[in-house]
């Protein structure tokens, strides 16, 4: 592999999809609302919420929650995120606060993220090569950087260079892309793209990237002809 970055999604690709609808998801639905009423005053939930509002069409926080009373507003935002997340919606503002809710249980040591065997050798091997390991997916940065600082392997994290997210844009999307090599100040034929959906690769791929294909176990079957490079792990990229 002659890419000198290595862009990486997370679901699917360094992670099972299993651990993030069983165990990761789970986790938030529980403990959301508590989480809510614990920290409805703090500027970084506030601002989540306030996201969550306006893509939901609201003027504000308040509006969206029929006034500035918490318990109403806990409650509805609690609903609009569980419809959100009924409906595995992308959505900015959902992703923010799956990150805070994750965040305390990540702390408390109730979670610890799952990686497949092969990514921790495979992140250190391409880190010692001299190649840059960066990270888009539709979770939030914050909530990514605890994913990886907190893996049952243990602290992944210092070998993750660059976080991108859905504020860059819509990961189907080639101008996201764009924008992330643009970023990265690299060409776009420098970046080697790492995911299990084709439609996310595809847009890499218009943006100049290379592309790989993760079959994992549980992923869903990819279209014949997609033109993708495929891997079933990471050992034999180097």
């Amino acid at each position: 592999m002659s890419a000198r970055i290595l862009l990486l999604d997370i679901e699917g690709t360094t992670s099972s999809i299993a651990y993030v609808y069983e165990k990761l998801f789970p986790y938030v639905r529980g403990e959301l609302r508590a989480y809510l009423a614990a920290h409805w005053g703090d500027l970084e939930t506030r601002e989540a919420c306030e996201r969550l509002a306006r893509e939901a069409g609201a003027a504000s926080l308040n509006a969206f929650a029929g006034g500035s009373e918490k318990n109403a507003g806990v409650e509805k935002i609690t609903a609009e995120v569980f419809r959100l997340m009924d409906g595995d919606v992308k959505s900015t503002g959902l992703k923010e606060l799956q990150g805070l809710v994750s965040r305390a249980g990540y702390a408390s040591g109730k979670l610890r993220s799952h990686f497949y065997p092969d990514v921790p050798p495979a992140l250190k091997r391409w880190t010692d090569n001299g190649m840059r390991c960066c990270v888009y997916s539709s979770g939030s940065i914050a909530a990514q950087k605890n994913f990886f600082s907190h893996a049952e392997a243990g602290d992944l994290s210092a070998y993750i260079q660059g976080n991108f997210d859905t504020t860059t844009g819509p990961k189907r999307e080639a101008g996201s892309y764009e924008k992330i090599a643009a970023a990265l100040n690299a060409d776009a034929g420098s970046v080697t793209f790492f995911s299990d959906v084709v439609e996310e690769l595809n847009a890499a791929k218009a943006a100049g990237m290379l592309t790989v294909l993760l079959v994992r176990p549980g992923n869903k079957p990819a279209p014949e002809g997609h033109g993708h490079t495929v891997a079933g792990d990471f050992n034999a990229i180097d």
